[in-house]
């Protein structure tokens, strides 16, 4: 038992260390743009290019090494992802920056990825809901310590030192998974097209959207996060790392309660997320001419951002496991995946509204895409509720 808690921890600071490392940007953007004189939009545009690089290298690298011994796979990607901080850290100009960008988000997905496949692999079943809401709540963590304590390092001792934090954390987690994954893990072999018939299957390609859409109605705004707090609702700088401690454990708690919904009704609950989600940002033009209601309403939609992860996970892993047990790592890799192309969009959609229009109008832009999540998940529960599970040929 101390062995399978140790490995958890382990496992929980692999999502952590990765969810600082891509969700520190949103904490440094005007450090940022005074740094390399370009303005806040342009470096908020990292954030989609970090999350379109890693969508689209994420399944590509995950069927290329499924094929190896997954924990010299991990090793591997998390030392790539060191040293794309390390070239971070050391950047001279923006270019260098965004390259550096790049070069981490190719593996940050695979990592995550081989993290949620150890986290099935290790957890007997009565605990596996438990074990993959807590490698989730790895990324809300690093919004409570990560994002806030690199904000905060930023601001006194400068944006350089935030991502040594992280280079300093990144080798601790390697030793740790050196010292504690099992090292003879392997999925069963087989060849590309052998675990690309995954994706064939419909009720996958449907879910596959799901999280796409769930994270483009969120990072429309949280993307901007930090203007929103200091310059629509007036907060100062003390209380902007407060109130990011604030939001991050309310995404801690949206994580606790999706591991309680994938233990009890699963999907069939996310109907009324959305609805919830669609309301609260339409609150939000209003929410957003008063301090603290605005705060109040921000921390209610981050709670809703992960409540899909579980339920979403678990549906996947279970088809792969049931039909297409050659696809484990890629089914693992589906949610992480097509998160960042929500990334992406939500934020490039940010990224148009606020330069044409103001930090108003966000909530609304992001409350079409919780539309289209309701959409989805109806769909997909009644495909599930009529048992149609296995292809697209099916429909």
């Amino acid at each position: 038992m101390k062995t399978f808690k140790f490995q958890s921890f382990v496992l929980v600071l692999i999502a952590f260390v990765l969810g600082f490392s891509e969700f520190l940007i949103v904490g440094i953007l005007d450090d940022l743009s005074t740094q390399f004189n370009v303005p806040v939009a342009t470096v908020g545009y990292l954030v989609t290019a970090f999350a379109i690089v890693y969508a689209i290298s994420t399944p590509f690298i995950t069927i290329l090494i499924g094929r190896f011994n997954l924990f010299w796979d991990l090793m591997a990607t998390m030392t790539v992802f060191t040293v794309g901080n390390i070239l971070s850290f050391l950047a001279p100009n923006f270019f260098t920056l965004a390259l550096s960008r790049v070069i981490t988000a190719m593996v940050a997905g695979v990592s995550i990825s081989l993290g949620l496949t150890f986290a099935g692999y290790i957890a007997p079943m009565s605990k596996r809901g438990w074990l993959l809401s807590w490698v989730f709540s790895g990324f809300s963590i690093a919004s409570v310590v990560g994002v806030p304590l690199g904000t905060w390092i930023s601001t006194r001792f400068g944006w350089r030192i935030s991502f040594l934090t992280v280079i300093v954390v990144s080798t601790a987690t390697m030793i740790m998974i050196f010292l504690s994954l099992p090292k003879d893990f392997k999925q069963r072999k087989s060849t590309v097209s052998g675990q690309l018939a995954l994706l064939k299957n419909h009720k996958i390609q449907l879910g596959m959207l799901l999280p796409m859409f769930n994270l483009a109605a969120i990072y429309v705004f949280y993307t901007y996060l930090r203007p929103i707090i200091t310059t629509q609702l007036h907060f100062s700088i003390p209380m902007l790392t407060i109130l990011l401690s604030v939001f991050g454990i309310s995404n801690i708690i949206g994580n606790r309660a999706s591991g309680k919904l994938s233990e009890g009704p699963g999907m069939k609950r996310m109907p009324a997320v959305f609805i919830a989600q669609f309301l609260l940002m339409m609150l939000m033009p209003f929410a957003f001419n008063f301090s603290w209601p605005g705060a109040i309403l921000l921390t209610l939609v981050i709670f809703t951002m992960p409540l899909l992860n579980s339920p979403i996970q678990l549906f996947f892993l279970q088809i792969a496991e049931r039909e297409y047990p050659q696809s484990i790592v890629l089914a693992s890799s589906l949610n992480s995946i097509f998160s960042n192309f929500g990334i992406a969009l939500g934020s490039a959609t940010g990224g148009v509204i606020v330069s044409t229009l103001s930090l108003n109008g966000v909530g609304p832009g992001g409350a079409v895409y919780a539309v289209v999540s309701l959409g989805l998940v109806l769909w997909l529960n009644y495909l599930t509720s009529k048992g149609l599970s296995t292809s697209s040929s099916n429909l």
